[in-house]
């Protein structure tokens, strides 16, 4: 898969503060990548440099194997933390008009936009202005004006801030479809939940420096740590705790289940694979739960920059 932004030893400094430090990554075409960062770590700085709001004092930035120029920026849609909508303009007329900027001729923006309007059910948002809408509703009109013009790059930052369960559910299913259909996705986020169900690769920023990039399934996988949650049915639980104690190392449960009376956490050498554990487990008991344990986004985000 070909990378539609390729970012290169990118530094970035403010005086005698590092906003970001030889930072590198790679975003693919066609994917929705993860970039994420404690508050201040550079996450900000990185999507302005790739908006060209400010420039990079070191380092260089591809964008579809070109030098990123200003010509890209009609390629590139951003919908920023803080929105940025005019509160007393009619959604309508300011909707046009931002759409007007990004390249769309009025009439072709006017279409487009009453059929976004339509399919999230807005329509008679029209002739409203931002004072008379929630912080969900106004965040509707301005995803709608992020995603109109068809830019190659879309950036996301915190898209799911002010909406409802419902309501982020629905621009999940639309960040998802923009994906389908073509789009590149660079999605910044605190809501791990987010990055498990929409991420394909990540980047960890942290203190400026990048401390962490891949695969999210190949980096669970790195930080895996042999521990299996084990629930069973025994005749004789206190008999074959025993016998699982000879041989692997048994950890307090850190789960629920229903239906056991034992129960335990499991973590296996080196040396050891869970068949091994299994086969023991069936030939004493009934196995109501058996899973391992995969670390999740937001344990490494935590593990991450602890360590770091």
């Amino acid at each position: 898969m070909n990378n539609l932004l390729s970012i290169d030893s990118v530094s970035k400094y403010y005086g005698n503060f590092t906003a970001l430090n030889n930072v590198s990554l790679n975003v693919k075409e066609g994917s929705i990548f993860g970039l994420l960062g404690p508050n201040g770590a550079g996450k900000t700085t990185l999507i302005r440099i790739i908006n060209q709001i400010t420039r990079p004092d070191e380092g260089k930035i591809l964008f579809n194997n070109e030098p990123l120029n200003i010509n890209h920026i009609r390629d590139i849609g951003y919908l920023p933390e803080e929105r940025g909508l005019y509160p007393k303009m009619n959604i309508g007329d300011q909707a046009v008009y931002l759409a007007q900027l990004k390249g769309l001729q009025r009439d072709a923006a006017k279409s487009e936009l009453r059929k976004w309007f339509d399919k999230f059910g807005i329509e008679d948002w029209w002739n409203r202005k931002v004072t008379e809408l929630s912080k969900g509703m106004a965040q509707k009109v301005q995803f709608i004006v992020t995603v109109l013009h068809k830019p190659k790059l879309l950036i996301f930052d915190e898209p799911f801030s002010g909406f409802d369960p419902i309501n982020a559910n629905i621009i999940k299913d639309e960040i998802l479809d923009l994906r389908n259909k073509g789009a590149t996705i660079i999605f910044s986020t605190h809501r791990m939940e987010s990055v498990e169900e929409l991420c394909e690769d990540i980047a960890l920023i942290n203190k400026s420096n990048k401390i962490l990039d891949g695969n999210l399934d190949e980096i669970k996988t790195k930080f895996k740590s042999n521990i299996y949650e084990v629930g069973v049915s025994a005749n004789n639980p206190d008999l074959l705790y025993k016998e699982l104690e000879k041989i692997f190392k048994t950890l307090k449960p850190s789960f629920k289940t229903i239906g056991e009376n034992l129960k335990l956490n499991v973590k296996l050498n080196g040396k050891q694979n869970s068949d091994e554990l299994l086969k023991i487990l069936n030939q004493n008991a009934k196995v109501i739960h058996f899973k391992e344990v995969i670390p999740s986004a937001n344990e490494i985000f935590i593990n991450s920059v602890k360590n770091n």
